[in-house]
């Protein structure tokens, strides 16, 4: 993986010494997805980040269901992704670039399926819906997505 190594928006003045945002790249292999995760924990773990566990593991599964329908669906189009982590206060966002110009769409599960293939965005949205955040898919500049996740840094109350 290459990384910036560097904040691309610096922290704002009096904010949290955490906040900033940090883009890095990874091929588009199934050997990326447990490299991409490590990454990122690391990461918010380096910055002090005061992001729950339960957030935390929340957002690690719904980063490898990114990554994962990328190196599937988006391989032969894009063989490297780009990975952005953006911290703020109270919240962290991941999001996963690629080339391919086709916007995924969460599928209805079949409550009589065991194999859970192409449930993935479906998963995304229920962890997200769960720990009171959002996500989404915006196409970018040169034809290809990016298909981002956002969760508060906190686990919602209840």
């Amino acid at each position: 993986m290459e990384s910036s190594g560097r904040a691309l928006r610096p922290p704002p003045a009096g904010g949290a010494g955490y906040e900033g945002a940090w883009r890095f790249s990874a091929p588009a292999l199934d050997s990326s997805v447990p490299r991409v995760r490590h990454a990122v924990r690391d990461l918010l773990a380096r910055q002090g980040a005061p992001v729950s566990g339960e957030v935390l593991e929340g957002l690690l599964l719904v980063l490898s269901e990114l990554v994962t329908n990328a190196v599937r669906h988006a391989a032969l189009l894009s063989p490297h992704l780009g990975v952005e982590v953006s911290l703020g206060t109270g919240w962290v966002r991941v999001a996963v670039e690629d080339g391919h110009p086709y916007r995924p769409k969460a599928l209805a599960a079949d409550p009589a399926e065991v194999h859970l293939g192409g449930r993935g965005l479906l998963l995304v949205k229920a962890v997200c819906a769960e720990r009171a955040g959002a996500c989404g898919v915006e196409r970018t500049a040169a034809g290809g997505k990016v298909v981002w996740a956002c969760l508060p840094l906190a686990a919602p109350a209840g």
